[in-house]
């Protein structure tokens, strides 16, 4: 097999398809980090990547609400990501511990915790095994305050929950199930793309009087590193991100796909001449419309992109709510660039997942409508 590799003909008859731009970009990794900025006015700061963020955020509940609690599988000595590491050592084990591997049950345990006036934050070790808790989050988190018109509610809840690719965790472990929950009033949905904003937010559920999900992009735990600040800070939820302001097409995404657009961003300008607006969603219910509608005007072009699937995804119901919003000052469809309608596969996620090359191609498409 080595001698027919290094063959003449071989390497004749191959070199083509070997050194093609696609082929080279699959090899690499699918998105380059792009670290925030903290202001000055923000203080002290220090290095934490995601997992480290999260952690510190933890830590900052617990310390500062004597009735949080943090449970779930495997937490208690850190979980399969570390995030809990060290939480119950500080804490005790009253406060940071184990359940049983059910997640219908962490789930359930949880809202009865917040509706007795604790502070609930529940882990689901991976967001793919978050669905036998569907009901208990969906039929009766979601829905405790309006069933009792208002009299009860399970506010102070969240479920954390690592999502999204990995590089190799195939179909149990990669998938991202935002849009699920989406259809369900009464839940938070929030996604960070990095580790400052990981911990403000990730606070600002704990303490918000709503159930929340907040999904972690588990590539990012390691691989996203940047100053946060150390003091107890939070950030608003259901308020977009303008990262990058431009003229001729709007990109909208959340999580790890945020810093694929940024890249797209700059491939449009060098190689196109092309001035893109990218914006972070950050909050997937509810939405910042308003942000996005007034860039979509301002544009006239969108590209929205997720890892989900294509179809149902929640880039539909963004690309359904500006078509009827900003129909009159749009150039073009607005273009979706998701993962296929297929189980999250093992060796073809380089291919499934919207990287830069399929995000680019989607900005010279509506540019050329």
């Amino acid at each position: 097999m080595k001698q027919l590799i290094r063959s003449p003909v071989f390497k004749r008859l191959f070199r083509p398809v070997l050194t093609s731009s696609s082929v080279i970009g699959k090899r690499s990794s699918h998105f380059t980090y792009f670290p925030d900025t903290v202001p000055e006015s923000e203080g002290e700061t220090v290095r934490l990547n995601l997992f480290q963020s999260i952690n510190n955020a933890l830590d900052t509940a617990l310390a500062t609400d004597n009735s949080a609690v943090v449970f779930g599988e495997d937490v208690g000595f850190g979980g399969v990501f570390r995030c809990t590491i060290g939480l119950q050592d500080k804490f005790g084990k009253d406060r940071v511990f184990n359940t049983p591997l059910c997640e219908q049950g962490i789930a359930g345990f949880a809202i009865g915790v917040a509706v007795g006036g604790a502070t609930s934050i529940a882990e689901m070790q991976f967001a793919d095994y978050i669905f036998p808790a569907f009901d208990q989050i969906v039929n009766e988190a979601a829905k405790y305050r309006y069933r009792s018109g208002s009299m009860f509610d399970c506010g102070k809840l969240t479920f954390r929950a690592p999502c999204g690719a990995v590089g190799h965790g195939a179909l149990y472990h990669s998938q991202s199930p935002e849009a699920y929950f989406a259809h369900t009033p009464g839940l938070k949905i929030v996604v960070p793309r990095g580790p400052m904003k990981a911990k403000g937010l990730l606070l600002s559920c704990i303490r918000d009087n709503n159930p929340c999900i907040f999904l972690e992009p588990k590539v990012l735990y390691r691989s996203a590193v940047e100053m946060v600040p150390t003091q107890d800070y939070t950030l608003p939820l259901s308020s977009a991100d303008v990262l990058v302001e431009g003229e001729d097409v709007t990109l909208v995404g959340w999580g790890t796909q945020i810093h694929v657009l940024r890249e797209v961003a700059d491939l449009a300008r060098q190689q196109l001449n092309i001035s893109c607006e990218v914006i972070d969603l950050v909050t997937i219910l509810p939405w910042d419309r308003q942000t996005i509608f007034n860039s979509v005007k301002k544009t006239g072009r969108l590209v929205v992109a997720h890892e989900a699937p294509v179809t149902n995804g929640f880039g539909a119901e963004i690309a359904a709510a500006v078509q009827s919003e900003c129909f009159l000052h749009m150039e073009a469809p607005v273009e979706r660039v998701c993962g296929f309608d297929t189980p999250f596969p093992h060796i073809y996620e380089p291919f499934y997942l919207p990287d830069k090359w399929r995000c680019l191609s989607a900005v010279k498409k509506i540019i050329n409508y």
